[in-house]
């Protein structure tokens, strides 16, 4: 059931759905009244999924099969990925093996699509759109990102675990592919991630008009007491060892205000994403000690804007990484600046 709500000014879409492969879907509109019409700003849509369950599974024998073609490996045989399994499910999913219903968002924090200024996010006198996941809060209200059994006032995330009364708003996601090699039928993958939680992730999309192209920035925040990564046989039987991600963190930050993301196609047909070098600042020079004192004020404040912000940096953390029974320990990298990055795809067809 689909229902449309007025909160903050925002439409907000609340959904209740199970959806699998195969089988229809329902959805009943519930119309708002004049009252509440006229409360919505344009500000925004938010979207929250109740009791939502996803499953996806390749079905030969009735031609339901998830396919993605196209593909040269480099030496110029095809490469076809099918895909077995795709899950979004409750917690406690066991790897997908039991399904169950979980929330994706909440009406006091939805998912929202909106059309923010962006002189309020630092792209002057742009307007920019925006898909986000909902938002960190006060670790006074919020729960931690991290644990499965968080309790309220632990974190900042907005997203609720699961409790025996509650689907809770972190689902199990996994993914199973078979990937081949022109005849070559290579182990299918498995991939899991347990009560994840995506809060403070957005896209944010503009245009350039000096470069006519579409740029934008990119933070996605993933957080997971468990990743887990193993390979199969073809028939699923016999797997490797499982390589897993205790209490995985992830916080990626790709373009800023300073270095937006460039999405392009080149004259070939192929893909390019560019962060480009940071920009010099207006004509202005540094003291030799690097203080604000004996340097151009602007430029000094430019450079630490950049330099400074937590906002612009990547971190990646993993509580303890395993192989099997063997355990490697944690691993942590803080703090991560992209200074440049361009990413281009290639034809490696003959």
């Amino acid at each position: 059931m689909i229902k449309m709500l007025q909160m903050k000014g925002k439409a907000v879409v609340l959904v209740s759905a199970a959806l699998f492969a195969g089988e229809s879907a329902r959805a009943d509109m519930k119309s708002l009244s004049e009252t509440e019409l006229a409360e919505v700003d344009g500000a925004g849509i938010g979207m929250v999924l109740e009791d939502f369950k996803f499953a996806h599974g390749t079905d030969v024998e009735n031609g339901r099969i998830f396919r993605i073609g196209g593909l040269k490996s480099t030496d110029g045989r095809d490469v076809e990925v099918v895909v077995n399994k795709l899950y979004i499910s409750g917690s406690g999913s066991n790897y997908g093996e039991n399904l169950g219903s979980v929330n994706l968002g909440r009406l006091v924090n939805p998912y929202t699509i909106d059309l923010v200024d962006g002189n309020t996010i630092g792209v002057a006198d742009k307007a920019v759109m925006q898909f986000a996941a909902p938002t960190m809060v006060a670790a006074s209200q919020g729960f931690d990102c991290m644990s499965a059994s968080a309790l309220a006032g632990s974190g900042t995330c907005s997203s609720r675990p699961a409790t025996a009364d509650f689907h809770g708003e972190r689902p199990d996601i996994g993914l199973q592919m078979d990937v081949a090699v022109g005849t070559d039928q290579s182990a299918n993958i498995n991939i899991h991630a347990q009560s994840a939680v995506i809060d403070g992730s957005y896209i944010r999309l503009w245009g350039d008009n000096s470069r006519r192209q579409m740029v934008g920035q990119f933070k996605l925040n993933f957080y997971t007491p468990e990743l887990s990564i193993n390979a199969c046989d073809q028939d699923g039987t016999t797997c490797g060892s499982r390589i897993t991600m205790q209490n995985f963190a992830l916080e990626l930050a790709l373009g800023n205000q300073f270095q937006p993301m460039f999405f392009d196609v080149d004259g070939s047909g192929n893909f390019v994403v560019e962060v480009a070098a940071i920009p010099k600042p207006q004509a202005g020079t540094i003291g030799p000690e690097g203080l604000v004192t004996d340097s151009n004020e602007d430029t000094w404040n430019f450079y630490n804007d950049y330099y400074t912000n937590p906002d612009h940096r990547s971190n990646l953390t993993i509580g303890n990484l395993s192989v099997g029974d063997r355990d490697f320990g944690s691993s942590r990298i803080e703090g991560m600046l992209i200074q440049h990055l361009k990413i281009e795809t290639k034809d490696l067809a003959p």
